[in-house]
């Protein structure tokens, strides 16, 4: 093993076990304390709703002490104390509710079903006996009792606090109560806050620690990224010269073929039609080979031409790049009865010839590609000198194609991925859009990439 990674495992691991010891100190630590806050809000809640049932029922006995005061045991009596109690409402589940000490229910707005049943043997979920507890809190002076009863507006069994008293005289249970589901949602509030708390704790530790270990990596890693850095400048500028070599190779083979095989040509067409018109009285069999012949000639010299100027178009170091363009257009597109059309817009400024090379090159190439497979009617090429970048967009009408399956299948889109390749190598961006009747071939590069491209010549 390496020096620097035994250096490197000697640093991160006791770094490591000390962020895991922190971590779980404070995650132990921080559930203490939630269980005391929860021990804490339950007191407190529980507190403030015996406090208002102490007031309930207050309130209640006020509103029934004229009545049950008057000494009055009658039926008529009874029942303005119960229609008294059944008025007295605090939200659709705040209710009174009375029974009888032998467990027989004598008033209940919420649940009237339950009227003149003995309940007495009533158990809730849990098994407990409702009525019997409530009962034998009456009995020893009132007070409070947690146990499950249907929530009104749920209908659901939810536990409740009740707070009940008694009438001695008439032997009635007065009570009311509250349901707990409230303080239940508050706690598991109070849980997922909590948890939140100790999850952001344990990120912010889990953070510190990243952040240790980065930088320790950092300063690890930080000369193989200068390397890599400096490789990868090395390589960039690598295929600038290349790209370079192969224009200057095309330049030469372009004037071979212009100055020497072309004009070897015309010097032959020369003699070919002088002595056509030597032998203008000569017999037809002797002049139409020679007719032919100069046809041929014809044809091989304008095809010289075509060649001498698709490896290195003149233009393009005469006139510059958006002459260069246009003539590719008018030319390649002429061919084929193409209807062509080129848009220049911004500020004109001096390129690098390795960026006029690639922008013809890319361009050469999706010329190329509408020929063979667009079926297209209409061509149109745009050239924008932005003020931070230059890009190129290509569009034609014809067929379309599926981007994502010609991306897939690497036997297709060789010119694609040529062209994607020829503007990345100057640091440049490729993009390709697609449907039937529009296809967009947009090369951009950035202001930055065309200074390096300066430097780099220079």
């Amino acid at each position: 093993m390496r020096l620097k990674y035994k250096i490197l495992l000697l640093s991160v691991i006791p770094l490591l076990v000390s962020l895991a010891l922190i971590a779980w100190a404070v995650q132990w630590e921080q559930n203490s304390l939630a269980e005391r806050r929860r021990l804490q809000l339950r007191t407190a809640y529980m507190s403030v709703k015996q406090e208002e049932l102490r007031h309930y029922v207050a309130l209640a006995m006020s509103t029934i002490s004229p009545l049950y005061n008057l000494g009055r045991d009658d039926d008529a009596t009874k029942q303005q104390v119960m229609q008294r109690l059944a008025n007295l409402d605090y939200g659709p589940d705040g209710y009174f509710f009375l029974y009888s000490m032998d467990g027989v229910n004598l008033m209940h707005p919420r649940q009237p079903d339950l009227v003149g049943k003995n309940l007495s043997d009533l158990h809730d979920s849990k098994g407990e006996p409702t009525l019997r507890m409530l009962l034998e809190r009456a009995r020893t002076g009132g007070g409070f009792v947690v146990y499950q009863w249907p929530k009104p507006s749920t209908h659901l069994e939810t536990p409740k606090l009740g707070y009940v008293t008694v009438l001695e005289r008439w032997g009635w249970m007065i009570g009311t109560g509250m349901y707990l589901d409230d303080i239940d949602a508050a706690m598991q509030q109070l849980d997922s806050e909590l948890e939140r708390n100790i999850h952001s704790t344990l990120l912010w530790i889990a953070g510190a620690g990243a952040l240790g270990v980065a930088f320790i990596f950092g300063c690890t890693l930080v000369l193989s990224f200068t390397e890599r850095q400096q490789s990868d400048a090395k390589l960039r500028l690598l295929a600038l010269k290349l790209v370079d070599s192969q224009e200057v190779e095309r330049s030469r083979l372009s004037r071979e073929l212009h100055d020497s095989t072309g004009q070897t040509l015309v010097v032959i067409k020369l003699l070919i039609e002088s002595t056509l018109e030597r032998m203008a009285t000569a017999d037809a069999s002797v002049r139409t080979p020679l007719v032919q012949a100069l046809a041929r000639l014809q044809e091989a010299l304008l095809e010289v031409r075509g060649m001498s100027h698709r490896l290195r178009p003149v233009m393009l170091d005469t006139l510059g790049l958006p002459a260069a363009l246009q003539n590719l257009g008018d030319e390649t597109c002429g061919q084929f009865g193409i209807d062509f059309s080129m848009e220049v817009s911004g500020t004109q400024r001096e390129l690098p010839d390795e960026v006029k090379t690639m922008l013809f090159r890319i361009t050469q190439e999706a010329m190329t590609n509408i020929q063979k497979h667009a079926a297209c009617r209409y061509v149109g090429l745009r050239l924008d000198y932005q003020p931070d970048a230059l890009v190129l967009s290509i569009q034609d009408d014809g067929r379309g194609f599926d981007v994502e399956s010609m991306a897939a299948n690497p036997r297709r889109g060789i010119g694609l991925q040529n062209m994607r390749e020829r503007i990345e190598a100057l640091g440049g961006q490729f993009a390709l859009t697609s449907q039937p009747g529009w296809t967009c071939v947009k090369v951009s590069l950035s202001q930055d990439a065309i200074d390096r491209c300066h430097l780099a010549v220079t």
